[in-house]
């Protein structure tokens, strides 16, 4: 993605904000940090002048935090076996219909997995006819503004990706009206707008009119917030921090991330070749190899059942390793067992 010229001043200006040392280091507390986050910016419909800024910027964020981040407007990055990848998929102002049906099985198993999901601005004007997606991001925009300035209220100052904004915080940016109010889908509101500082029109909401929120959802978890449609957000620290908090937020699904378990080794010999079958748990999905006498063989896995089948051994006592790894978490665990060729 090649930034437009104002795009390009907007990275320059991040940074020297991260530079200045403007945002806060991840803390040290936080369960499960991201690893890798891949940024979609796919549209169909209106397209926003401040994408290449956001994706510039959330790469930058990630150099700066210590993850790792992928760009792409194509919809053949939803695969099982890609999205597996990453522990956040970022909807940077997408907007209109961006993915097929396969894509969006793959991402729907991803989010059942445990993935993390972040919307931001138009994301919300994306996948409209999709009820599944519509309840992942909460809501679906209904009319907008023009760039104004406008006062936000914090409505749960507690929340990691709030507990360093003012009480009222006021920023200029495109504000969009939503439709059902997200509460009725049961989100956590995090941000309100006060319409009363700024002109609403079609997009007015009344006395609630919330537009930043996260939810746990099925299996998942989702936040999102509506600013960032214009290039300024994304030379401002606090809307930064306010990002990079919810990306943290959404890396950690609230699962304990614990070691595969090995729960069980069978072996039978055939013909002075090992059949090896692991029962295990704690990995989903899972990759592994069995090795011996220094040549690996990979392991099938179904379910929580894994076979392989190793080379022909000479006679003797030996070694096998047990290798299986998380591909979601990245975790491990090594087990060895012996056996007796004759």
């Amino acid at each position: 993605m090649v930034p437009t010229r104002a795009a390009a001043v907007a990275l320059a200006a991040l940074v020297a904000v991260l530079a200045a040392g403007a945002l806060r280091q991840p803390e040290a507390s936080a369960a499960f940090p991201p690893k890798r986050v891949l940024v979609f910016t796919k549209t169909s419909g209106i397209r926003h002048a401040s994408i290449p800024a956001a994706a510039q910027a959330i790469t930058a964020l990630g150099r700066w935090a210590s993850f790792a981040v992928d760009l792409s407007e194509e919809e053949s990055s939803f695969t099982d076996a890609n999205l597996a990848r990453y522990d956040v998929v970022v909807f940077a102002s997408t907007s209109g219909d961006v993915l097929g049906v396969r894509a969006r099985a793959a991402f729907q198993r991803y989010i059942r997995a445990g993935g993390g999901f972040v919307g931001i601005h138009s994301a919300a004007d994306t996948e409209r006819n999709w009820p599944w997606y519509v309840k992942l991001v909460g809501a679906v925009t209904v009319g907008h503004t023009d760039v104004q300035r406008a006062s936000i209220d914090v409505a749960n100052p507690r929340d990691s990706t709030t507990d360093h904004l003012p009480p009222r915080w006021t920023r200029e940016d495109e504000w969009y009206g939503f439709q059902p109010n997200p509460r009725t889908n049961g989100v956590r509101v995090l941000l309100t707008l006060d319409e009363s500082t700024y002109e609403p029109g079609e997009s007015a909401m009344g006395g609630d009119h919330p537009i930043a929120w996260s939810h746990e959802y099925d299996g998942g978890r989702a936040w999102y917030t509506a600013g960032g449609g214009n290039i300024d957000s994304y030379t401002d620290p606090v809307f930064l921090e306010h990002v990079l908090d919810g990306i943290r937020w959404a890396s950690n699904n609230g699962k304990k991330r614990v070691q595969p378990k090995v729960v069980s080794v069978a072996t039978e010999l055939r013909a002075r070749r090992v059949a090896v079958t692991v029962t295990h748990a704690n990995c989903v999905p899972c990759s592994g190899r069995v090795s011996v006498r220094s040549r690996s063989t990979l392991l099938r896995f179904k379910g929580t059942r894994a076979t392989a089948l190793t080379q022909a051994l000479p006679p003797g006592r030996w070694q096998l390793t047990l290798f299986l790894r998380d591909r979601t978490t990245g975790l491990a665990t090594t087990v060895r067992r012996f056996v007796q060729v004759r």
